[in-house]
C-alpha cells in the first residue's frame, strides 16, 4: 500500500477528498512547535490569534509532553499528539541529544503522516501546516499531503540571520575573525554571535538543528518570525 494511502485510498483520492471537503469550513491549521521550552509558548500564543479570526488549530505536541502538561484545558485549541520515540520520557530518555534528534525526525515523520491521514477524514481536514524551523522535516511530509507550509522562527531575527550565513558558509566555523559585519546588523564580535558559534563544538547537536533550519525553506509558502518590527527594522527590512 502507498505510504500516505489509508483505508484503501490513494494519494491521489485522499487529496481531492480533502479539497473537496475544505469548500465547506473555515481554513484548519496544524501547529507543531519543538517540545521544549521557549517554542511552545510563542506558536500557542500565535494560535490563539488564528483562532481569534475563524481558523480551526490543532496543536501536535509529541505524546511526552502531552502526558506531562498539568492544564489540559484548551478551549479553542484542539490537541493531537505524535510520538518523537520517547513517549515515557522524551528528550531526558534519550541516550544523547543527538540520539533525540534523530530518533525524532524518523518516527516523528512517520507519526506525523499518520495523524494528517486521520484528520483528512474528518469534517475538518487540515489545509495548512505551521511548524517551527527546527523541524524542516514537517514541510517535506505536509507537501506530500498536498498541504501549504509556513515556517515558524521562534528565535529573533537576527540570530536567524546569522544562522543563514553559516549555513550558507559565509560565515566559517570555527570562527576566524574577531568582528563580523552582516546585512541589517551592527558590527558585530565574535562573542557578540550565539554560543553553537563563539563556543563551536559545545553544542554539536543543536548546531546542526539551528544551522539546518534553512535547508528546504524555499519550499514554504510562508516565513513567519517571532519578533517586533521596531526591535529589528534594519534586519527585518532584507525579506520585506
Amino acid at each position: 500500500m502507498n505510504t500516505y494511502a489509508v483505508w484503501g485510498r490513494s494519494k491521489q483520492t485522499l487529496e481531492s477528498e480533502m479539497k473537496e471537503q475544505r469548500k465547506n469550513h473555515a481554513a484548519h491549521c496544524l501547529v507543531l512547535p519543538y517540545p521544549a521550552q521557549g517554542h511552545i509558548n510563542p506558536m500557542l500564543q500565535f494560535s490563539k490569534r488564528l483562532v481569534q479570526r475563524g481558523v480551526k488549530v490543532t496543536l501536535v505536541t509529541v505524546v511526552s509532553n502531552w502526558k506531562n502538561m498539568r492544564n489540559k484545558n484548551f478551549t479553542s485549541i484542539e490537541v493531537e499528539s505524535i510520538s518523537d520515540g520517547y513517549d515515557d520520557g522524551g528528550l531526558a530518555a534519550a541516550e544523547s541529544l543527538e540520539a533525540y534528534i534523530e530518533t525524532f525526525w524518523r518516527v516523528g515523520s512517520q507519526t506525523f503522516a499518520e495523524l494528517v491521514q486521520k484528520l483528512a477524514g474528518s469534517s475538518h481536514p487540515p489545509d495548512c501546516v505551521i511548524y517551527d524551523a527546527f523541524m524542516p522535516w514537517v514541510l517535506d511530509v505536509a507537501k506530500k499531503f498536498g498541504l501549504l507550509g509556513a515556517t515558524f522562527f521562534t528565535q529573533t531575527c537576527t540570530t536567524n540571520n546569522i544562522y543563514f550565513h553559516v549555513y550558507k558558509k559565509l560565515i566559517e566555523v570555527p570562527l576566524t575573525q574577531a568582528e563580523y559585519l552582516l546585512p541589517g546588523l551592527p558590527k558585530l564580535a565574535a562573542g557578540d554571535l550565539p554560543s553553537f558559534l563563539n563556543k563551536y563544538g559545545s553544542y554539536p547537536g543543536y548546531f546542526d538543528v539551528v544551522v539546518n533550519q534553512f535547508v528546504n525553506i524555499d519550499k514554504a509558502d510562508w516565513v513567519l518570525a517571532n519578533s517586533f518590527y521596531e526591535l529589528e527594522q534594519g534586519v527585518s527590512d532584507l525579506t520585506s
